[in-house]
């Protein structure tokens, strides 16, 4: 009996340039590469009338090649990271017609009965693509195929030019993909695709908007059962590099300030990833990768503090000023500097070193194994015996000393000075990431307080230095010519409004904290 087999796939969206470019780039060292190969390629997707196979993650279609009739069927056909998996498999049939007896898989086929239920399928939308073929090979045996695709995806009303590189391992490892995108000329400004062909196919059909959206991290899935240290760690960083890319894309698209908030999030907890788990990983890459995401967040850091000024501290004094007070106009002269700001950080956003360390992050996570520092036999023992420890043993340790490091703070929480609150937030901020990460090793009843009560401690300290930062409102009032004075007026207003706020918010923050050094530690069982 045939089975299907697990597709595994890197996409990237390019443009007509970069295209070009990559059916050109000679083989990087260390690589061979086969002459290119170019072809027409037809592809017919069918679904049912009620799209029951969209719904379920699958696709059906039939694709031309030459003069033949190629069927696929692919279950899980979600992309994430730009990183594809669906299960596949394909048969020759004599038609341009979905022939589902081909399907060897009787798994797959029974599977695909069951999502079907006997309703009739039909064509839904097709692809036209000039796909160029280069296969690629590494000494150590890797073997990777790059499909260069330009053309067009339609419907019976509509069509969308697309031009696709899409790096398919064909022998080696996952992160052998990421490897090679990263030595590759024309990879260095693509985006990770977030659609594959089926997706953008069926949200062109039903006219939906494809544009790129805030990302918020989402649940890490660990097993409590199954995960280990370095597993654990592995689904992390691709959590992290998935938020990264989603939230670069949609800074790069869309105005909402709640997309460079979720890129610096992405950011921050892969810095804090990195410091969990300092143990599992050498040094010199751990600060390597530390200090490309601390660049990235230092320059997504200008846009993210003038979104907080216009949305959060000028926006809600608006309905409270007296009339000789113009915060509106306060509000207009920040925002016009936004704007500046995005313009700038999204030509920044474009440059090759964001995808180096999207590239550097998919090869770490998915790499068979990582290298080491160098050691002795004992130590090397000693590693590999932590790698191998369970994911909820790990967890207890990591989340016992990130606690330790609030605690430490919050013993003298009456006393501390202001760079010391902010010493405080930035230490409750890594504590949350950590729970974050592990909370699903743990029973949920169990956590819930606590995340609860943290979570509020956390956006208290966030909205305390929010009104510390609010002090950046001065000198930009000064700038305004001709306006300064007034506009001075204004920035006093708003600080003098949120100083205010604040004594009565800093009196939460230490109840809060009362509550959380009180509370349950969920992972002390």
């Amino acid at each position: 009996m045939t089975q299907g087999t697990r597709e595994i796939e890197l996409k990237l969206e390019v443009d007509a340039d970069a295209l070009e470019e990559l059916k050109a780039a000679p083989a990087p060292l260390g690589y061979t590469v086969d002459p290119p190969r170019t072809q027409e390629l037809r592809s017919i997707y069918f679904d049912t009338a009620d799209l029951d196979l969209h719904r379920a993650k699958w696709s059906l279609r039939v694709r031309q090649v030459g003069a033949d009739w190629i069927q696929t069927v692919k279950s899980g056909t979600s992309v994430s990271g730009g990183l594809s998996m669906p299960k596949e498999q394909e048969a020759e049939v004599s038609a341009p017609a979905p022939d589902l007896t081909r399907i060897h898989d009787r798994t797959l086929q029974k599977a695909l009965w069951k999502q079907i239920d006997g309703k009739q399928v039909d064509p839904v939308f097709e692809t036209r693509m000039q796909r160029t073929t280069r296969i690629f090979r590494t000494e150590e045996g890797a073997e990777i195929e790059m499909a260069l695709d330009a053309g067009e995806v339609r419907t019976r009303t509509r069509t969308l030019p697309l031009f696709e590189a899409e790096l398919e391992l064909k022998r080696g490892q996952v992160g052998d993909l990421f490897a090679l995108a990263s030595a590759l000329n024309g990879t260095s400004i693509a985006r990770f695709s977030a659609f594959s062909k089926a997706q953008r196919g069926y949200a062109l059909m039903r006219g939906d908007d494809m544009t790129c959206r805030p990302v918020g991290a989402g649940r890490v899935e660990l097993s409590r059962k199954t995960d280990t240290a370095e597993s654990a760690l592995r689904t992390i960083l691709r959590s992290c590099q998935a938020q990264i890319a989603a939230n670069r894309d949609a800074t790069l698209e869309v105005d909402d300030p709640e997309a460079v908030h979720q890129m610096r999030v992405g950011l921050r907890r892969l810095r804090s990833a990195l410091k969990v788990h300092h143990d599992l990983l050498p040094l010199a890459l751990r600060e390597d990768l530390d200090e490309r995401a601390k660049v990235l967040a230092t320059r997504l850091g200008e846009l993210r503090d003038l979104d907080v000024l216009v949305d959060e501290i000028i926006a809600p004094v608006l309905d409270q000023v007296p009339a000789e007070v113009d915060a509106k106009r306060l509000a207009v002269v920040v925002g016009a500097r936004r704007q500046a700001v995005r313009k700038a950080l999204r030509t920044e956003l474009r440059a090759p070193e964001v995808n180096r360390l999207l590239f550097a992050l998919g090869s770490l996570a998915e790499a068979e194994t990582w290298p080491r520092d160098p050691m002795d036999a004992d130590a090397a023992a000693a590693l590999q015996e932590t790698l191998a420890m369970p994911a909820r043993d790990y967890a207890r340790r990591a989340l016992d000393k990130r606690w330790k490091a609030v605690a430490h703070l919050g013993e003298r929480i009456d006393e501390l000075t202001l760079e010391e609150r902010h010493d405080m937030r930035k230490r409750l901020k890594k504590l949350r990431y950590a729970v974050e990460f592990f909370q699903p090793l743990f029973p949920r009843k169990h956590c819930a307080p606590f995340v609860a009560t943290l979570k509020t401690l956390q956006d208290v300290f966030g909205y305390l230095n929010d009104v510390v930062m609010a002090a950046k409102l001065a000198p930009i009032a000064r700038e305004k010519r001709g306006e300064g004075a007034k506009l001075s007026l204004a920035a006093g207003f708003v600080m003098g409004w949120h100083e205010y706020r604040a004594e009565s918010e800093w009196a939460k923050a230490r109840a809060l904290w009362d509550k959380s050094r009180q509370s349950r530690k969920f992972w002390r069982n």
